[in-house]
């Protein structure tokens, strides 16, 4: 698979401070695992998924389930988003509803004029 995606160096420079620092047992590869994570989340696969080189997929989602329980994404994003340093926050939501089709009538009641 050649569309994978890969974090860069510098990529992995400014996040690795928001890292958690590893107890006992060193991790297994973060520009890895990482690169596994952004790259199911995208692309909206199911861990299963995952391409064979990010590695196994068990290990993907643990590491995700375990940094996003303890708050380092949230941190990594805050940190980042600081960094910036823009004062105005600008949001773009893409969500969309399905309304039931009697739901422009809501206003309108039986056999009468809408109020």
């Amino acid at each position: 698979m050649s569309d994978l995606f890969w974090l860069s160096d510098a990529q992995m420079a400014r996040l690795e401070p928001y890292f958690p620092k590893s107890h006992g047992k060193p991790r297994v590869d973060d520009r890895r695992v990482l690169s596994g994570i952004i790259f199911i989340n995208r692309n909206g696969l199911r861990w299963r998924d995952a391409p064979k080189e990010y590695g196994p997929h068990k290990t993907l989602y643990n590491r995700w389930k375990r940094w996003s329980d303890r708050g380092v994404f949230a941190r990594i994003m805050a940190g980042l988003a600081a960094e910036h340093g823009e004062e105005t926050t600008v949001m773009i939501d893409a969500t969309h509803l399905k309304a039931h089709r009697t739901a422009s009538s809501l206003g309108v009641k039986k056999g009468g004029v809408g109020v």
